[in-house]
């Protein structure tokens, strides 16, 4: 089977990466398979010996189902059926945005202040929902884990698409909120107090409290600024870890991965990844190709299969072995599209290290299937049972 190039991309050592890498960022669209890749990464290390702790973004429940856990909350759980012959050890974990919001609080502030915090309805619409939230968050637990020191190896599991690299801009997007004007002005009127409240809005910013009036009432505006003031002392700590976790992101020791699937659109947004990491100067390891199609008779080209298909219409055993060749056909042509997309985007992005996995018969939803994935990651021929 031929492709577009003659120069075929470096492979990516997975072994190596597993045995020297302190943090692993698995990124990439949707849909393409980076929590399976995450987990069957985590379980290869854990099973040559390392300490590991898997941190999925994704809100799937994937995850937690390949490693037979019942569920996935925010605090490490063991992972059961692991080979820890060569003396590793697998934990896994699902972000809790809000609950790790919580805890920063809770940390941060006296009790009465957590207390009202807490109750705020702001602060629940903010740690639930609000946009960019769950990137903080994101940075402030990989924060943690690498800060307890419990781990020798964390594999992040990011959400889809595009907002998988977010949290590359998390630190600098609550810089630009904490200095903005909005919080400002918010916190000026519960600062001055008192009559002050109405003499400070009044100056310059009519217009901005007569709308915030309008939309949430005179109440909800004074709960706003309070709540904004009891965050304030807060902000400055988690800006600062999310600025030390941005750096840490860079270190040796740390690598990313990019996950995708041989199709346009999926390549497209790992050219993205890759050409923003690179912008980022964030330690790429390479590119993870999964699903690709294979052929066991390469030489057996489309054209002929179709040809002798045709020549063997009609029943019983000739229609038996027409029906092989189409399906033969079928993924030869499959297995030469992939090639030629994968060639391209080598040939896009020269320098970047590949890994291919092909197309499993079934979903991934064992510690078995992982296993295999793994060791396909790992260019390793796996042993037959």
């Amino acid at each position: 089977m031929t492709t577009p190039t003659s120069t075929p991309p470096a492979s990516l050592d997975v072994d190596a990466l597993l045995r020297d890498a302190q943090i692993i960022v698995c990124c990439g669209a949707g849909g393409v398979g980076k929590t399976t890749t995450a987990a069957a990464l985590g379980v290869r290390a854990a099973e040559q010996g390392r300490s590991v702790c898997v941190l999925t973004i994704d809100p799937a429940r994937r995850l937690a189902q390949s490693m037979g856990l019942t569920e996935l909350d925010n605090t490490p759980r063991a992972v059961s059926g692991i080979d820890t012959s060569a003396g590793g050890r697998l934990d896994a974990m699902m972000l809790d945005m809000k609950r790790t919001f919580d805890d920063i609080v809770v940390a941060h502030s006296d009790e009465a202040r957590a207390k009202a915090i807490l109750a705020n309805p702001f602060y629940v619409s903010l740690s639930s929902s609000f946009a960019g939230t769950q990137e903080y968050m994101a940075m402030e637990k990989l924060g943690q884990l690498k800060a307890k020191g419990t781990w020798d190896l964390i594999v992040v599991d990011t959400p889809p698409s595009r907002s998988a690299l977010d949290f590359l801009d998390a630190p600098q997007r609550l810089g630009r909120f904490l200095d903005g004007r909005m919080i400002r002005l918010l916190t000026a009127p519960a600062r001055a107090g008192g009559r002050a409240y109405l003499k400070v809005f009044a100056v310059g910013v009519k217009m901005f409290t007569d709308v915030l009036n309008r939309l949430l009432g005179a109440q909800a505006l004074r709960d706003l600024s309070l709540f904004v003031t009891s965050l304030e002392t807060m902000f400055g700590g988690f800006r600062e870890r999310a600025d030390q976790t941005y750096k840490l992101l860079k270190e040796r020791g740390t690598s990313f991965l990019v996950v995708a699937v041989p199709e346009r659109d999926a390549l497209r947004e790992a050219a993205y990844f890759v050409e923003r990491l690179e912008t980022e100067r964030m330690p790429l390891a390479g590119v993870v190709l999964n699903r690709v199609h294979m052929s066991g008779a390469p030489a057996l080209s489309v054209e002929r299969s179709i040809a002798a298909a045709e020549t063997l219409e009609g029943d019983g055993d000739e229609a038996y072995a027409a029906a092989a060749l189409r399906v033969h056909a079928d993924r030869l042509a499959s297995a030469i599209r992939d090639a030629r997309r994968a060639s391209q985007f080598h040939a896009a992005h020269p320098r970047v290290r590949m890994a291919e996995v092909t197309a499993q018969a079934s979903d991934v939803h064992d510690l078995e299937g992982l296993r295999r994935i793994g060791a396909e990651l790992a260019a390793e021929t796996p042993t037959a049972a």
